[in-house]
This record gives C-alpha cells, sequence and structure tokens, in this order.
C-alpha cells in the first residue's frame, strides 16, 4: 500500500498504527470474572473500570487531587501488560512482571505514532508514586477485582486455593490511606471466609 504523500497524512498513519498497538490491551486476559460469572474480564475493560471507578470514589470521599492525572493514570496503569501479560495477584514471584512491562512502556513511548507526551512518566507514577492521585489508584485496583470476585461467589479464590490471610495482606496497605475502604473489604473477607469462597487459615 503506498503511503500519501502529504506530511500530515503521513503522521496520522503513524498515530493510527501506535492506536492498534494500545488495542492489544484487549486480548490480556486477566483471572477475574466480569459480573455474571460467562467469562473472564481483558485488561482494557479493567482500565476503563480502574478510571471510573477511580473517578467515583474521589468525589465520594471528597479528595482534593487533580482529576485529569487520576484518569490518565488509570488509563495508562496496565499498558505494561500488552507485552508481559497479567500477573495473578497471588503469585509467588511477581518481580519479573514490573521490569517487563517498564519494557513495554518504552518501547510504546518510543513508538514514531505516540502523541502522548511522558507516557513512561505517568506509568512510573502509578506503579511507585506517592501521589494522592497513585495512592487512589491503587486502593481501587485492588478493590476491583475484590468486588468482581465477590461478585462470582469467589470464583477465582476457589480457583487457586486463596486464603484469607493472603487476601487480608494483599489489601492491608488501604488501611492506613482509605480506612472506610479497608472496612468494607475485611467485612466482606469475613463473609467470603463464612461462605467458603476463601480458605481459612
Amino acid at each position: 500500500m503506498k503511503l500519501p504523500e502529504n506530511k500530515s497524512e503521513t503522521h496520522l498513519y503513524g498515530i493510527t498504527d501506535f492506536l492498534l498497538e494500545l488495542d492489544a490491551l484487549k486480548h490480556i486476559e486477566r483471572r477475574s470474572f466480569i459480573t455474571g460469572g460467562k467469562r473472564r474480564e481483558n485488561s482494557a475493560e479493567h482500565s476503563w473500570h480502574l478510571a471510573m471507578a477511580s473517578w467515583a470514589l474521589a468525589d465520594y470521599l471528597k479528595l482534593e487531587l487533580n482529576m485529569e492525572t487520576l484518569l490518565k493514570l488509570a488509563l495508562v496503569h496496565d499498558l505494561g501488560e500488552i507485552d508481559a501479560g497479567d500477573t495473578f495477584l497471588y503469585a509467588k514471584d511477581r518481580s519479573a512482571a514490573h521490569h517487563a512491562e517498564r519494557s513495554c512502556l518504552q518501547r510504546l513511548d518510543d513508538h514514531p505514532g505516540n502523541t502522548i507526551h511522558g507516557l513512561t512518566d505517568l506509568w512510573e507514577e502509578q506503579e511507585l508514586g506517592s501521589s494522592r492521585e497513585a495512592m487512589l489508584l491503587k486502593a481501587v485496583d485492588r478493590l476491583l477485582p475484590f468486588l468482581l470476585n465477590i461478585n462470582n461467589d469467589g470464583k477465582p479464590w476457589k480457583e487457586h486455593s486463596v486464603t484469607k490471610s493472603q487476601v487480608s495482606g494483599a489489601h492491608a496497605f488501604i488501611a492506613e490511606t482509605f480506612p472506610e475502604i479497608h472496612l468494607w473489604i475485611m467485612h466482606n473477607i469475613e463473609r467470603a471466609v463464612a461462605k467458603g469462597w476463601l480458605l481459612p487459615d
């Protein structure tokens, strides 16, 4: 196919190629099931849900933060999984995934069609940052799969024999930053154990 001679049209071909690179996130399957349990969600769906949930909880908690930054962090949050795939929260070793995801972000940042300034910096902020926006994002990122697991009678937990202490430990950090969210999670952990969705310790 012959590319157009017009410079702006040629650049648009680069941008659209970059957009197709981003589309690959739809192919990354996560462990959580969508409501109703008919299929697993993909990482692109999770990123959208994360953005909406972060927005909703920021308003509910009346947090003073930069909403544009919060939504951008949510949207870039899982981009590294395009190359690295999804890593199960309760996997024994998650360190390799971090490096693979960072490499993916650098690849996307260097893509000739990328027009998003500071793509890697945004990813680093959501991954390692301590801003109010990053802290909320980390909490909501743990809340959403937990919510889906509760909705689906603990299906992924039962598949992988996940225990109460594993889930409690993975969500413990939320107690300091967002105690109301943490209290809700702890209440539902107890319910999940009582229902047989989580293994007791």
